[in-house]
C-alpha cells in the first residue's frame, strides 16, 4: 500500500499538437508504453459525487487498485497491489478485495459491495523528466473515442503551474479546460446511452 499527494496540471491536445510535441521532445516509438484503466463506482455514482475515483490499472508488471480523493492541494492517491486473480475477479464480478481502499470507501459511508465495473480506457503514454516534474503525453482510447492530453506531475504547486504555463506558451498551445480521464470516460458513457 502506498499513499501520496498527486499534483498535476492537464491540458487537452489536438492530434497535431500531440504529434508535434512527440517530435519536439524526440520521442521514439519504443519510449511509448500502454496501460489500461478499469473504472468502478456505485450504480448511482456515489464516488463520482464525492469527487473520488476508483480504478484498477493494468500495466506490464501487474495490477494496481487506486482510489483518488480530494486533498487540500491536488489529490490523495492510495494504491493497493492486486494479484492477477484479484484483478480478474474484480473485472468479472465487480468484487474488489479487502484492504486499505475498501476501508477508506467504507469510511466515506459508501456501500462497498455495490461497486459496478463500468469499462476500460487504454492509454499509450510517454513520460519525460521536465523542469522538476514529470511531463506526460497521453493518447487514450475509450468507448469508440480517442483523445490526446498533456499532463505535468509536480511536487511544488506554484513552480509547477508556472512551468506548465510557460510550456503551453512556448509551444503556442491554448489553455483548454480539461477533465480527468475518468470524467471524460463517464461523460462519453452517458452520451452513448442517450443515443
Amino acid at each position: 500500500m502506498s499513499q501520496q499527494i498527486e499534483i498535476e496540471f492537464k491540458n487537452m491536445l489536438t492530434k497535431e499538437e500531440y504529434e508535434w510535441l512527440l517530435q519536439e521532445f524526440s520521442i521514439s516509438e519504443n519510449q511509448i508504453f500502454s496501460q489500461e484503466n478499469h473504472y468502478f463506482d456505485t450504480p448511482d455514482f456515489a464516488l463520482k459525487e464525492a469527487g473520488t475515483a476508483l480504478r484498477i490499472r493494468q500495466k506490464d508488471h501487474g495490477y494496481e487498485l487506486t482510489l483518488k480523493r480530494p486533498a487540500n492541494i491536488g489529490l490523495m492517491e492510495t494504491n493497493q497491489i492486486l494479484s492477477k486473480e484479484e484483478a480478474a475477479l474484480a473485472l468479472q464480478s465487480s468484487y474488489l478485495p479487502a484492504g486499505i481502499i475498501r476501508g477508506l470507501i467504507e469510511q466515506m459511508g459508501i456501500s462497498y459491495p455495490k461497486m459496478v465495473y463500468f469499462g476500460s480506457l487504454i492509454t499509450k503514454r510517454v513520460e519525460i523528466e521536465y523542469k522538476h516534474g514529470l511531463l506526460v503525453l497521453d493518447h487514450s482510447y475509450y468507448l469508440n473515442r480517442e483523445d490526446y492530453e498533456l499532463e505535468f506531475e509536480v511536487e511544488n504547486f506554484e513552480q509547477g503551474k508556472d512551468n506548465f504555463n510557460l510550456l503551453l506558451t512556448q509551444f503556442n498551445i491554448p489553455h483548454r479546460k480539461t477533465e480527468n480521464k475518468i470524467s471524460r470516460f463517464y461523460k462519453q458513457k452517458y452520451e452513448s446511452r442517450q443515443n
